[in-house]
């Protein structure tokens, strides 16, 4: 399908990231092709997939648009998403639309530049996955599609807890199609990502990592328990 046609049918949209949390028990491709199927029952309208044998087991269930990485831990480069031009092949091979990369200005085995050509020779739409404005800009110049905060708050230092919507408004400023991923945990945090600029918006742990869940609530009652006196 077309660059138009792709980013047509996620205009507006929620895209789901169905990456469950490595070696937990939902860490199966059967389990993520449900999941999968399931968001798209509820409305979604693309998908976030890692690794090229859950797009595969994806793609053969649906023919949604699907952003595909590789997560990959490096010993010489802080850079984990699509860190190598063999990832990008391998996505492309198993059904990706869109393949996601790193676009962060740090030292990487290999430059944006080449990991935007070799999605654009193999028939895909690169996503930059940015976490700053300057990462966005030289995404742009190196000829990216999409540009993601996916990014922000992951590159160093504590962690935030709320969406950085103010990268969202700049990349917007920037002309790019952007889209707003990382820490979105409520649908209201969603909608305002399109008020801010969003073209799409991606939502991950809240849908798809019950574990995360689970703790997000668990750690909210024990700060209220510990507050409150027993009778």
């Amino acid at each position: 399908m077309a660059i138009g046609g792709v980013l047509g049918r996620l205009e507006r949209g929620l895209i789901v990231s169905c990456q469950p949390v490595p070696g937990g028990p939902m860490d199966r491709a059967e389990i993520v092709r449900a999941i999968a199927l399931a968001a798209f029952d509820g409305g979604a309208v693309g998908l976030r997939i890692e690794s090229a044998a859950y797009v595969t087991a994806v793609r053969a269930a649906t023919a949604v648009p699907i952003i595909g990485l590789v997560k990959r831990d490096l010993e010489e480069s802080p850079v984990r998403i699509t860190p190598w031009l063999q990832d990008v092949r391998d996505l492309l091979a198993a059904g990706a639309d869109i393949v996601a990369f790193d676009a962060t200005l740090r030292p990487r085995p290999v430059p944006v530049g080449e990991l935007v050509a070799a999605i654009r020779a193999g028939g895909g739409i690169a996503m930059a996955d940015c976490a700053s404005l300057a990462d966005a800009e030289a995404a742009l110049a190196a000829g990216a599609d999409i540009l993601g905060s996916t990014l922000s708050g992951y590159t160093g230092g504590p962690e935030p807890r709320t969406p950085d919507l103010g990268l969202v408004a700049g990349m917007a400023r920037l002309g790019g199609w952007v889209v707003a991923e990382g820490r979105i945990r409520t649908p209201n945090e969603a909608a305002m990502a399109l008020k801010f600029g969003a073209r799409a918006v991606v939502v991950g742990s809240a849908i798809t990592r019950p574990e995360h869940v689970t703790q997000w609530f668990v750690e909210a009652m024990a700060d209220t328990a510990a507050a409150v006196p027993t009778a």
